[in-house]
């Protein structure tokens, strides 16, 4: 029932909106969005959301120089205006008013034009870098003064209950960036930060939860006070970029919580997806490349709900499509971010994407988006980033997360070797890279906080735990590590996804354990954290390894070789995935391999003087720089 109501919300919309625009209460202005905007932008065009009672049935005038008001758009429900506007490149900073008038009266409203800040900005993310993704609410607790509020829907903070909110913040997350510079870690990547206001949902018959986890926004232009708001937003940034390190914000295009603000009074009938009766995506992105498929399979893939209580946004509505890519804009700007990451991607209105990432690149160039979506094979994933392939749709997306990586160096780990399996799926996998423009923007990764543990998908067995980071750290790509892989977390998400996000030991007061010190990891975490390390900080230290050419050799008896390679540096990456020793020979590697006499192997320091043949510990991995 609780579900069935969220979807009645949507089809009453008419009798919402006409209730409310039948209060009598005066004009007023409550909000105007984008909260800000600034001088000096490439795009000079703008178009701001004004909201309030009536705020709709207003004339609207500014007086600025350098600003026009172009146009002013009245949409079915009368709280809502959208007005166009001009700002010409020579438009000084400063604070504008906008007038509206009904009625014989008039109020206004100051609107700041603010000028672009120095600090860095749109840097990109590219294969040098090292990503690490966590979710704040679950990672550190900085400030336990933030973490609840009787104001808020959910006023609810217990560390014992896998489905509350646990009261991490940014603060948190700021007084351990010391650990993360010293793991290698060169960018930041967190679970969304904007505010989700919103109470306890029934994603199960037995389970009500929060919004811990960030991806039900509830207002786009406000960072969740339990995570310390905007101004803790803002230091964290400047912490990271004075480190040298980068900030990835999280993007949502496809859904809001039924607890938004704009969903409780929309601003037209088509600002949402409908459907005549509750109607959830199919989640079969084939239908959007297969060259055979119906257009209604198409459309209910897209426009089909995630739940009955995320209200799938209509991004073919100019008005909220220009609200989406105007936040994102904002919120690079605001927040100097530098990189995007999109939520649900392959979800979301193709044009609207592309439009999107075209406006982003057009003001940041150097920025990096990287999308989504979960697929199982290089074709599709190819479909949702640039690509070599001619669909009929053509992506600009730069980047995206490689499920296909994902799901071939797991299949490597636990297959016994064949024809197919075993490591001849990351090989496999390696072979089709063309389909890609360029493979090496995408981000690989062995889990995150929608999929079981890495370490628990493995059967704990440490050493296929060290064949799959040496992969994720050596191969083409950008890696990305999910929080507490490299102190051995694990779970399965049994009951629920919570279990795959449990509070990272040392970040809370109860916590019994502190992994964030070097004292409080032992045995195989202290292996484990010092090996990815070793291998991230040789990575960022070591531009063959980032961003030379990758070579690989057909896998035979177990046995999986590659290289990356450039003019200064040939380093040789070598898998036995048997159970057994095995030798070597190297003569088949002669290609790559002529002129080289001796290596060493980078996770243990030991010199090998004889690299005729090179024997290969069962289960194990070597990284080996060449030497002449």
């Amino acid at each position: 029932m609780i579900r069935f109501i969220g979807w009645l919300c949507l089809v009453s919309y008419i009798t919402v909106a006409g209730a409310l625009a039948q209060t009598g209460a005066p004009p007023a202005i409550q909000r105007i969005e984008p909260t800000n905007w600034w001088v000096g932008m490439k795009q000079t065009t703008l178009q701001l959301l004004v909201y309030g009672p009536q705020a709709g049935t207003m004339t609207y005038s500014i007086n600025y120089p350098g600003v026009q008001l172009v146009k002013t758009h009245q949409v079915e429900n009368p709280n809502y205006a959208f007005l166009d506007l001009t700002i010409a490149p020579t438009t000084k900073a400063g604070t504008l008013q906008i007038v509206g008038k009904a009625a014989g009266k008039s109020l206004s409203r100051a609107y700041e034009l603010k000028a672009r800040s120095r600090e860095p900005k749109g840097q990109g993310v590219n294969s040098a870098d090292f990503i690490y993704l966590l979710m704040p609410d679950r990672f550190a607790n900085g400030n336990p003064s933030n973490d609840k509020f009787d104001d808020m829907l959910d006023k609810q903070a217990d560390t014992k209950s896998p489905y509350l909110r646990h009261g991490g913040d940014l603060q948190g997350v700021m007084e351990h960036l010391d650990y993360l510079q010293e793991l290698g870690v060169t960018t930041l990547w967190m679970t969304p930060v904007i505010e989700n206001d919103e109470a306890l949902k029934q994603e199960a018959p037995d389970r009500m939860q929060a919004g811990y986890h960030g991806y039900h926004f509830t207002d786009h232009y406000r960072i969740d006070r339990r995570f310390g708001g905007a101004d803790a937003y803002v230091k964290l940034s400047k912490a990271l970029h004075q480190r040298g390190m980068k900030l990835v914000q999280d993007a949502v295009y496809n859904h809001v919580s039924n607890d938004h603000w704009m969903f409780k009074d929309q601003p037209t009938k088509d600002w949402f997806n409908q459907w005549p009766a509750y109607t959830s995506s199919s989640h079969k992105e084939q239908s959007l490349y297969d060259p055979y498929a119906a257009e209604s399979d198409r459309n209910l893939q897209l426009n089909g709900w995630f739940t009955p209580f995320l209200p799938d946004l209509n991004q073919r509505n100019p008005f909220l499509a220009n609200y989406l890519i105007q936040h994102a804009i904002w919120s690079t700007e605001t927040f100097n971010l530098d990189g995007w990451r999109v939520d649900t991607y392959k979800y979301n209105d193709l044009d609207f994407l592309n439009r999107c990432n075209q406006a982003l690149l057009r003001e940041y160039p150097n920025m990096f988006i990287f999308g989504e979506s979960w697929v199982g094979n290089p074709v599709a994933q190819a479909f949702f980033v640039k690509n070599n392939i001619k669909f009929d749709f053509a992506s600009n997306q730069p980047g995206g997360l490689d499920f296909v990586f994902f799901g071939a160096a797991l299949d490597a780990l636990k297959q016994n070797f064949s024809w197919d399996d075993g490591v001849n799926r990351l090989y496999n996998t390696f072979a089709q890279d063309a389909v890609y423009a360029d493979p090496m923007k995408l981000v690989t990764f062995l889990d995150n906080h929608d999929t079981d543990r890495y370490l628990s998908m493995i059967g704990e067995d440490f050493n296929k735990y060290k064949m799959g980071l040496t992969w994720l750290l050596t191969a083409r790509g950008i890696p990305s590590i999910y929080y507490g892989t490299e102190v051995l977390m694990k779970n399965f998400k049994n009951p629920s996804d919570a279990e795959v996000r449990r509070d990272f030991p040392g970040g809370f007061k109860d916590s019994p354990e502190n992994k964030f010190l070097a004292s409080g990891r032992a045995g195989k975490e202290a292996d484990a954290f010092n090996l990815v390390k070793k291998l991230a900080i040789y990575r960022k230290n070591t531009p063959t390894l980032h961003s030379g050419k990758l070579m690989q050799y057909v896998p035979q008896d177990g046995v999986y070789v590659y290289f990356r390679y450039d003019a200064n540096k040939t380093i040789l990456i070598a898998t036995n995935s048997m159970d057994q020793e095995k030798s070597m020979e190297t003569s088949r590697f002669s290609e790559r391999m002529k002129g080289y006499s001796q290596a060493r192997n980078i996770l243990n320091d030991e010199v090998l003087r004889d690299l005729k043949t090179i024997k290969l510990p069962a289960k194990t991995v070597m990284v080996l720089e060449l030497a002449k």
